[in-house]
C-alpha cells in the first residue's frame, strides 16, 4: 500500500490506502466479488470488487460500486467509483443533509 501511495502521490493528504489481507473488511461491507469461475480459476480467491467509500467519523456515508452484471470486478468501466463520481455524489449527499 504504501508504494501506491507513492505511485498515487496520496501521501500526506487526506486519502488513505489501506490493505485486507485476511479479507475480513471486504465480508463485512459485502464487497466480496462474487465471481463464478473467473479469478478462483486463476488462484484470486476473496477479491473484492472495485468500489469507493466516503467515510465520516467512523460512518460509511455513501458507497460506490463499478461492478455490472457482465463485469463483477467493475474493471471494464470502473468510473462509478472514480473521483468525478464520488466527488459528485458527494457533493449532492453534503447538500441532502
Amino acid at each position: 500500500m504504501q508504494a501506491w501511495s507513492e505511485d498515487q502521490d496520496s501521501i500526506g493528504t487526506i486519502v488513505k490506502m489501506m490493505g485486507d489481507p485476511s479479507g475480513s473488511f471486504t465480508d463485512a461491507t459485502g464487497m466480496k466479488m462474487k465471481y463464478p469461475e473467473g479469478p478462483a480459476s486463476v488462484g484470486i480467491l476473496g477479491r473484492c470488487k472495485r468500489h469507493a467509500m466516503y467515510v465520516e467519523d467512523g460512518e460509511v456515508k455513501y458507497i460506490a460500486e463499478s461492478e455490472t452484471e457482465d463485469d463483477p470486478a467493475g474493471d471494464d468501466d470502473p468510473s462509478a467509483s472514480c473521483a468525478p463520481a464520488m466527488l459528485k455524489a458527494v457533493q449532492k449527499k453534503l447538500f441532502e443533509d
